[in-house]
């Protein structure tokens, strides 16, 4: 699919954007500046951007533990998601969700849990609300490897199939679930999988190609909006860092020459390369749009540190669902 120069910029754009702030924030949680744990998708930039970049800006979105790029992929500010990370109460659930509990509806994106495979029920019930609606929006479920043998993953594809959904459920095959390598504990092609729902599935081999996982996504969003009901897509895909930040293990699971493999195909600098090589944009641009995003950045850090911490007295607010009227 050919796309406008303005928007292969600004693939390139949400890709920086999820690269320098999960480095960022893999500082600050190393300094004790983030509270908890986190995880980063470096090395997944193309796989997030090329998905939320085949939604319209109405459509849904949910992620899962590693998912500050989900909603950056799909257009959030960064200051709000950098306050959340930090506990602040401008951040994008008040200070309450954290590293791994991001939403912000604004731009679609429902949520996102470290309860593996939990964000995929919420998705397909998102889908649901759409059908009966007639709104129109697509709704898509990111989750890992390690979320391919959970039993909600099945049940919501069989309700998808059955009820012909605009879902499309994304797995992000980073190869790893933790520390345990997906070959030792889930048989066959993930994709593969989608025949016993009635529905397409395709694996794109290439993930670290923004433009590859995009002409994928699209195609089952597209079918998803004419009501043709759900599809799978597996993306193979590679996380640079550890499963977390500051995780030590007794052991190297990974070893070094596939690291170094998949740092090859690093997907911010593969597409660099490409809109260099294609005239789409000289040196001099992508230097300065590496230098704007870096200042987001910053300035995202910034708005975290010069907001306030949530006042004591909202911390049992939004537990439950707030009153509309009628007796109490």
């Amino acid at each position: 699919m050919t796309l406008a120069n303005d928007i292969l910029l600004e693939m390139q754009r949400r890709m920086l954007r999820i690269r320098y702030f999960d480095e960022r924030a893999s500082k600050m949680v190393k300094r004790g500046e983030i509270p908890g744990t986190v995880h980063t998708s470096i090395g997944q930039e193309a796989q997030v951007v090329g998905a939320c970049m085949a939604l319209s800006e109405i459509d849904y979105m949910t992620g899962n533990h590693r998912s500050h790029g989900h909603p950056i992929g799909k257009g959030a500010q960064l200051g709000p998601l950098m306050a959340e990370l930090v506990g602040k109460a401008t951040g994008v659930c008040g200070g309450k969700g954290g590293s791994m509990h991001l939403a912000d509806f604004k731009v679609g994106s429902l949520g996102e849990s470290g309860i593996v495979g939990s964000s995929i029920p919420i998705a397909t019930g998102a889908a649901l609300s759409s059908k009966i609606l007639g709104t129109g929006r697509v709704s898509l479920a990111f989750f890992g490897d390690g979320a391919a043998n959970q039993g909600c993953l099945y049940e919501a594809m069989n309700l998808a199939s059955v009820w012909e959904l605009p879902i499309v459920f994304l797995c992000e095959n980073n190869h790893y679930a933790l520390s345990t390598p997906a070959h030792t504990v889930t048989a066959g092609v993930i994709a593969e999988r989608a025949a016993g729902f009635n529905m397409p599935g395709v694996r794109v081999e290439d993930g670290q190609s923004v433009l590859t996982v995009y002409d994928a996504v699209r195609a089952a969003v597209d079918r998803a909006r004419a009501n043709k009901g759900p599809s799978l897509v597996e993306v193979m895909t590679y996380r640079f860092n550890e499963h977390s930040e500051g995780l030590r293990l007794a052991t190297d699971y990974r070893n070094a020459a596939e690291k170094e493999s998949w740092l090859k195909r690093d997907p911010v600098k593969m597409f660099r390369s490409y809109l260099l090589d294609n005239g789409i944009a000289d040196a001099s641009i992508l230097d300065q749009l590496e230098a704007e995003v870096l200042a987001e950045v910053e300035d995202a850090v910034q708005f975290a540190e010069d907001s306030p911490y949530p006042e004591p007295s909202v911390a049992f607010k939004d537990i439950y669902t707030e009153s509309f009227g009628g007796t109490q």
